[in-house]
Order: structure tokens, then sequence, then C-alpha cells
């Protein structure tokens, strides 16, 4: 069965930003990953997002990437989208990126604003459309200025849109004024980026999620979008304030460090992290499992 994908929601509607698991040495564990991913499809994904900051993508080499993205094609099969985040500061490098996924069978590439040197807006024009023009699959743009220091405008978001490979943006701005606009001006496919705001984000024109916290509530938010897009508001309010202690506990600290404790209390697939991200200490393990219990999450 082939993943959902219309043109209004080309890669799903509940797609998770899947870490990468790793062994006890630190080598990757594509036997884990493989396992999270199927797992992550058998819980309700309609994709999965490989190699994005969740992914630990700055600290994978080249071939690393490939592997993964291979791998996890391998696990899931036509029953999901496999987005790869291809995105770094450097085109060319980004543009290698692209093509890499594309051959080892990505179904569509996540492409985050360069972060660091803090391109003007042209930049980033040309920075996107160089990459959608450099493979055949589709592009979600990825807008998080306050990890790349800058964000995409919306005229160049306007602008961006009319690229045929351009089709979705992945929201981490959190500005709801500007996301009503940038939606109602692009006709892009709206992804939230930012947990917290997946609900208020739907009421603005979002078609779904690229969830962080979907490693262990994947069933609730489904419920909750399902819900608001039958007119139930009510119900996807319900759930969005149950799942409340979930969305801060899972972002007081990196949410890597967060997402891997909550899968290894889980018995899920993903070992340790890559430096310079450590692990939770004993407490904010402790204050960890208080928060994920507080939102009905069973360890």
């Amino acid at each position: 069965m082939a993943p959902t994908s219309t043109p209004q929601t080309p890669f799903g509607r509940v797609l998770t930003a899947m870490v990468t698991p790793f062994t006890a040495d630190g080598a990757l564990d594509l036997d884990g990953a493989q396992r999270l991913a199927a797992h992550l499809v058998d819980a309700g994904n309609d994709g999965l997002v490989i190699n994005g900051t969740t992914g630990e993508s700055p600290t994978t080499s080249n071939a690393e990437k490939a592997e993964l993205v291979r791998a996890v094609v391998e696990a899931v099969g036509d029953r999901a989208h496999v987005v790869a985040g291809v995105g770094t500061n450097d085109t060319r490098h980004s543009i290698e990126l692209a093509r890499d996924a594309e051959r080892v069978g990505a179904t569509g590439l996540l492409t985050v604003t360069p972060y660091y040197n803090k391109p003007p807006q042209e930049g980033l024009l040309r920075h996107f459309t160089a990459i959608a023009d450099s493979t055949e699959l589709p592009v979600m743009l990825y807008d998080i200025p306050g990890r790349s220091g800058v964000p995409i405008n919306t005229e160049t978001i306007v602008r961006l849109a009319h690229h045929p490979r351009i089709v979705a943006n992945k929201d981490a701005k959190g500005d709801l004024g500007r996301a009503s606009w940038a939606i109602a001006r692009s006709g892009l496919a709206w992804y939230s980026g930012d947990d917290m705001l997946n609900l208020p984000l739907l009421s603005v024109g979002a078609c779904g999620f690229v969830s962080v916290v979907s490693h262990v509530v994947t069933p609730e938010l489904r419920a909750m979008l399902d819900a608001h897009s039958t007119g139930d508001v009510r119900k996807a309010t319900e759930i969005h304030q149950k799942l409340l202690p979930v969305f801060t506990g899972m972002f007081r600290t990196q949410g890597v460090i967060t997402t891997k404790a909550a899968l290894t209390l889980q018995g899920r697939p993903a070992g340790p992290l890559r430096l310079p991200l450590v692990e939770l200490s004993p407490d904010e393990t402790a204050q960890l499992k208080i928060d994920l219990a507080a939102g009905g999450v069973q360890l």
C-alpha cells in the first residue's frame, strides 16, 4: 500500500523527525534504525524524516547518511514517505546529499535554512532553488530561525513556491501571523515543526506535523489531527491539552537528548548520543518520566 499523498498533503500528514540509533560504541545502528522506523510506521506515521537535526545530522558523515536512508527505505518500503534531510550551509554540499538521497531511494527532501553564515534572502532563494533543481524529488523547506539565525521571509517563500518541486514548508518560526499570510499566499503544504504549536497551526491552514514527540505519541497526534479535520475542535483541544506535559517535557533540554532517553525507557532502539550532545542526568531522567507519565505515555 502506497503512503498517503495528495497535492495538499504531499508527504502525508503525520511524520516523525526520527532519531538516528547508534550502537554502544557510537557506530551507526542500521538494524536498530530499521526496527525503529517500522515501529513508527506501524504506530501511524505517514512518513519519516531521516538525517534531520533530530537525527544528529551535524555529526554523521555523507556515507552514514546515505546508508541510513537506504536502510529505512528497505524497512518501510512503500508504506511511508522517507524524507531525507539534506540541508547544510553549503549549497554544493546540500546538492551532493540530495543526489545521494535520491540514489538510495528517498521519496522527498527536507532543506533547512543555511545556518551560521546568515545569507540574505536572495541567497536563500538561490540556495533552495539550486537544491530543488538538482534532483527529481519533491522538496520541503524548513524554516527555523532559532537555529539558523535567518528566517525565510514570506516574500521569499512565495517566490520559492513557484518552483514545481518545492511543495511544502516545515514551520518552526513560531509566528502564527506570518504563517497565516505565507500559507494563504504561497499555496504550499504547511507542516508544523513545533509540537507545542501543532494544533494552533492547523487552525490557520497547516495540513500536518513533522514531529519529535511522535516518537512516543503518534496515535494521539493522529487522533488530534483527525478530530480537527472532522470539525471536532473540542476533542482536538482536549487531546492537545492532555499532551502539554509531553510537549514541555520533551523539550526541557535539546530534543534529541530527551527523545533518545524516552525511547530507551521504552526499550526502543536509540543508543548513545554523539558529542557535543550528552545524556540526561539522573535528575533530568526522573523529571522526564514525570512529564511523560502526566501525558499518558507508557514506559
